[in-house]
C-alpha cells in the first residue's frame, strides 16, 4: 500500500521551487526541453514532492515530445489517473498516488510492450541512481 503524504499549501509552496510547485501542485506544465539531463544510468525517478517511486530507467525512452517519457510505472499502484478536460482536449492526467502531485499525462501512442507514453513533466521529477552506479 502507498503511504499517503499530505502537506498544506504552504508548506508546499516553502519547500518545493517555483516552477515545481506550480507544475506538481497547480497542475501547470513545463516548457519542453528543459530537463534532458537526467543520469543515462540505471536508477530510479521518484516524485520531487513526496519521494515516492515512479519510473525505472529501463522504461524511460526518447518520444521527441521534449518531456521525459515512460513506457509504465515502477507499480499499478505509483501513479493514479483521472480525466483532464482543459485545453479544450480531453487528456488522461497521471498524478502521484501517494501525495497527489500533477506529474502530466498518459497517451496511447507509445512503444512496445505497453503501447504507452507516460509524459512527465522533469521539474515533477529526482532520480536516484541504483546502488553500484557510476
Amino acid at each position: 500500500m502507498t503511504q499517503k503524504t499530505a502537506k498544506s499549501d504552504a508548506e508546499w509552496r516553502e519547500e518545493l521551487s517555483d516552477l515545481a510547485y506550480k507544475v506538481t501542485r497547480k497542475h501547470g506544465t513545463e516548457r519542453p526541453f528543459t530537463h534532458d539531463d537526467f543520469p543515462k544510468g540505471p536508477g530510479t525517478y521518484r516524485c520531487v514532492c513526496c519521494g515516492a517511486s515512479l519510473f525505472d530507467q529501463k522504461d524511460k525512452f526518447d518520444s521527441g515530445t521534449g518531456w521525459p517519457s515512460f513506457t509504465r510505472p515502477v507499480s499499478d499502484k505509483a501513479v493514479g489517473e483521472q480525466t483532464d478536460r482543459s485545453l479544450f482536449m480531453t487528456r488522461t492526467e497521471v498524478h502521484c498516488s501517494a501525495c497527489a502531485a500533477h506529474l502530466g499525462h498518459v497517451f496511447p501512442d507509445g512503444p512496445k510492450p505497453t503501447g504507452l507514453r507516460y509524459c512527465i513533466n522533469g521539474v515533477a521529477l529526482s532520480f536516484d541512481k541504483a546502488d553500484g552506479a557510476d
